[in-house]
């Protein structure tokens, strides 16, 4: 394996969304390469394992420097840390919370921020039998505080459909300019506000138009990163 310098490109191209969103899966597969002590991996197996054809994967890669090297492949580790790098995983992202529900609270206590470099600021919520209670080991605040302390990177929504939108513009009056939102709503925000939605009955939606086109015998269509349609002819 060899990369001049750390591997970036000197001139940082347009990257797809499409890129973006399989980056992640690379990610995690190439972790759990490195626990099983694979020291290299090549586009194909990568590929296989993510869903995806060879040709993409080297695509993708090379929208962010040269990371392999011919009959080689491509260095795990090295590869791991560049994508951790493309993520942001090597810095850390403060986000706040807002909604203390069952979701909210799952949400706080959950291990799996840390180890992508997001750390759990604030939690907000408005019903007064919830704020000032502990959860995850951080005393819930009420929304009104949000931005006066540290200003979160990230806002994450995970109230009811009918407070998201007022959440929103809260959350985009103090400051924050990325949101993960769990409402099942639609929200409206100012130009350059990144909103990433995260609704359950939408993925699932998605699986019944594949799972359509294979019970009606149609051709397979092109799926999101590891949401593979079933195989033409099996019911």
């Amino acid at each position: 394996m060899t990369a001049p310098g750390d591997g970036r490109e000197p001139h940082p191209r347009r990257v797809p969304e499409a890129t973006v969103v399989r980056l992640p899966l690379y990610q995690r597969i190439l972790a759990e390469m490195l626990r099983a002590g694979a020291t290299t991996v090549s586009s194909e197996e990568l590929a296989a394992r993510a869903g995806v054809n060879a040709a993409k994967v080297r695509k993708d890669f090379s929208l962010f420097g040269s990371f392999g090297t011919r009959g080689t492949g491509y260095d795990t580790a090295f590869l791991a840390a560049q994508i951790d790098r493309a993520l942001g995983a090597d810095r850390e992202w403060p986000i706040a919370i807002v909604g203390i529900g069952n979701l909210g609270r799952a949400l706080a206590n959950s291990d799996g921020f840390s180890s992508h470099g997001f750390r759990v600021a604030g939690l907000y919520d408005v019903d007064a039998r919830v704020v000032g209670s502990t959860v995850g080991g951080r005393r819930v605040r009420h929304l009104d505080d949000l931005g006066s302390d540290e200003p979160p990177s990230i806002g994450v929504i995970a109230t009811p459909a009918i407070a998201a939108q007022a959440v929103a513009d809260a959350l985009v009056g103090a400051g924050v300019a990325s949101i993960l939102n769990f409402a099942p709503r639609v929200l409206a925000v100012p130009t350059g506000v990144l909103v990433r939605y995260v609704d359950l009955s939408i993925e699932l939606q998605v699986m019944s138009f594949f799972l359509t086109r294979r019970d009606a015998g149609l051709p397979p269509v092109g799926a999101e990163p590891g949401v593979r349609p079933a195989p033409e002819g099996r019911g």
